[in-house]
């Protein structure tokens, strides 16, 4: 009998350690278990999870532990009241004018401008004058009482001098050329001034030339270089 004791003490342990070793064996099992429900939930909530991962942990701890202010499902959202499109006028067509409100054109008075045709004309002049050629008469000399100035064919008006083409005897002819070389002097030495004293024809502008006063057709006459207008043409050579 002491030796049945004997074993039955001894087989004792034996059983806690099936037991120690079947609990062992379960334990892998459950690890496995918790690490595919774990699996399953990554997967399904991995939208929420991926940004957590990119953070900061102490960043991630707060926002799982901060309260979210719970939405009520009750209450409507807010609407927000749109302007009201606000109507363009639209231009205002002008109607006629009253008479009163018509400006009147005021019309100024239009000067006359004087023309060297006209008698009252005046026209101050100035050039180098030389003997009229075979060329364009621009300021030249062609008698003693005939010149051109800027083109234009001027006859003194107040005097009447012989033409040297036209000399019937010396004495006229030499006082054609006396008197032609003494109005190109008289043209030369400064400027002038010409009167209109008639329309302008084929022969010429008619003028009456002077400087400070004194007629160029009056100097000349004085000096017996020209005559009167309407005096007999022929009166130097009849002595």
């Amino acid at each position: 009998m002491a030796k049945t004791a004997t074993r039955s003490r001894r087989k004792a342990p034996a059983r806690g350690k099936s037991k120690a070793r079947s609990g062992s064996g379960l334990l892998p099992w459950m690890v496995i278990g918790v690490a595919a429900i774990a699996g399953i939930a990554a997967s399904d909530n991995w939208k929420s999870i991926k940004p957590m991962l990119g953070r900061q942990p102490a960043a991630v701890i707060r926002e799982m532990t901060e309260e979210k202010p719970a939405v009520r499902k009750d209450v409507p959202p807010k609407q927000v009241a749109l302007a009201a499109p606000v109507p363009k006028a639209a231009p205002a067509t002008p109607g006629p004018l009253p008479p009163a409100a018509i400006p009147t054109p005021t019309v100024q008075p239009v000067k006359a401008t004087p023309s060297l045709s006209s008698p009252a004309a005046t026209e101050t002049g100035t050039a180098a004058f030389g003997y009229c050629g075979q060329g364009a008469h621009i300021n030249c000399v062609g008698d003693g009482g005939v010149f051109w100035y800027k083109g234009e064919k001027i006859v003194i008006a107040d005097m009447a001098s012989p033409i040297v083409d036209r000399a019937r005897c010396d004495d006229e002819r030499r006082v054609a050329f006396a008197g032609k070389a003494r109005l190109l002097a008289l043209l030369n030495a400064g400027p002038f001034t010409m009167n209109a004293a008639g329309k302008a024809d084929p022969s010429g502008a008619p003028r009456v030339v002077s400087r400070e006063g004194r007629s160029f057709g009056v100097q000349m006459i004085n000096e017996g270089l020209a005559r009167k207008p309407g005096a007999a043409s022929g009166a130097w050579c009849a002595a």
